[in-house]
């Protein structure tokens, strides 16, 4: 693919038309509690007991099946309830700061949240990527990150906040809203969209931030997600990513039971000292040993490595090697990644040629090693090119960018 681009056709923005009252944000959502939380939230608002069980079926319905963000849409709920719910709680969606449109067709979204008590709005990125037979949503679970990973644009904001779980679902909510993915709110009361026919098919927490620094937020979206009653997703296609918070691995697979990627990037403990800074407190054998004791691993449930590509850096033979025996015994595909550049960064891609060596190596070994074709490089949006104040680079810096891209990644 050419990145000699056009970014006056390639790039489409749009400022939210949709902006919300402060009043309304100020109020509490009823987006990201659990059923428990609902039926708690309506008894302190006076709806009666009897209600309660059918209350919550009809606004779980309505939120996660139906996908409305304004409580007069809920057509089978009596207007009364609808003003009472309305007083008392939102749904709203958050702000759509900017939208951008790869030529490849991958969308980066920037969305703005409200303050929370005397804190201030905050931004995040979140990633959409179609691919043949399914698309995939790139959701980010924090604002920055802690983890200063060297090469990975996002470590370099500095963490702000966890995500709540309400946040994390809205990134689902509106990017489901933005491609049609909910059912019109003229179709039949009881329509679903059919899993084959999803625009959003499979979830990544693979955004800005690391999930398992926010186990319990992380978890209870995930939980709604893949409610069969709701937003219906399977659990076989949601994957969180992480690069090793060891204790909480444990954790995933007990309480969310989701599919498990793994940034690994270096096959041994001073390189990924350097590249990934909390394998110094969690090394690779604590790493490994947590993905071999992962659940229900097998051929069909495989943990991904994610293995991004540096120049003479990680991407020698005998780093291919290293990684076959550090992998032995564990289900595994390997998907390596081409490097994706940022501005300001020291690292470069390695060349095609390297990588396809080491790709044929891992693939003789037996472990599935695809290439990972880049997407939405035009845009940042590639992996690890996430940073909230993307938006406001400055325009030196944009051309800097892009001069290197056509420089140095002509053809991918």
């Amino acid at each position: 693919m050419s990145v000699a681009l056009d970014l006056t056709h390639s790039v489409a923005r749009e400022k939210s038309r949709d902006a919300r009252p402060t009043a309304a944000a100020e109020m509490p959502s009823l987006i990201g509690l659990t059923r428990a939380e609902i039926g708690e939230a309506l008894v302190a608002i006076g709806v009666p007991e009897r209600q309660i069980k059918m209350r919550v079926a009809q606004l779980w319905h309505w939120l996660y099946v139906r996908g409305v963000s304004d409580f007069a849409d809920m057509l089978n709920i009596s207007r009364d309830m609808r003003e009472l719910l309305a007083r008392h709680f939102t749904i709203a969606r958050p702000e759509i700061v900017e939208e951008q449109i790869s030529n490849d067709g991958t969308r980066k979204w920037l969305f703005r949240f409200p303050p929370r008590g005397a804190g201030r709005p905050v931004e995040i990125e979140t990633v959409y990527i179609p691919e043949e037979g399914r698309g995939t949503l790139c959701i980010s679970s924090q604002v920055g990150c802690t983890l200063t990973c060297s090469f990975c644009h996002t470590g370099t904001q500095k963490l702000v906040r966890n995500l709540t779980a309400k946040e994390i679902l809205a990134q689902l909510l509106i990017a489901r809203d933005r491609l049609g993915d909910f059912p019109d709110r003229n179709t039949p009361d009881g329509a679903i969209v059919p899993a084959e026919g999803r625009k959003v098919s499979n979830i990544v927490m693979m955004g800005m931030g690391e999930p398992l620094y926010n186990f319990e937020n992380v978890k209870k979206a995930l939980l709604i997600a893949s409610d069969g009653d709701g937003l219906s997703l399977s659990k076989r296609r949601i994957t969180l990513s992480t690069s090793g918070v060891v204790p909480e691995i444990y954790r995933t697979g007990e309480e969310i039971g989701v599919m498990l990627a793994i940034s690994l990037h270096a096959v041994n403990d001073d390189l990924r000292d350097m590249l990934v800074p909390i394998n110094k407190k969690y090394p690779l054998k604590e790493l490994l040993d947590a993905c071999r004791a992962y659940p229900s691993l097998s051929n069909s449930k495989r943990i991904t490595f994610e293995y991004v590509m540096l120049k003479g850096v990680n991407d020698s033979l005998d780093d291919a090697k290293e990684l076959v025996r550090l992998l032995k015994g564990i289900p595994a595909k390997i998907n390596l990644i081409p490097f994706n550049p940022w501005p300001g960064v020291n690292y470069q891609c390695s060349d095609w040629e390297q990588i396809e060596k080491f790709a044929d190596y891992v693939n003789n070994a037996g472990y599935a090693s695809p290439i990972r074709t880049p997407r939405g490089r035009d845009i940042l949006a590639a992996c690890g090119q996430l940073k909230s104040e993307s938006e406001r680079m400055k325009k030196t810096e944009r051309l800097a960018f892009e001069a290197a891209m056509i420089a140095g990644h002509g053809e991918d």
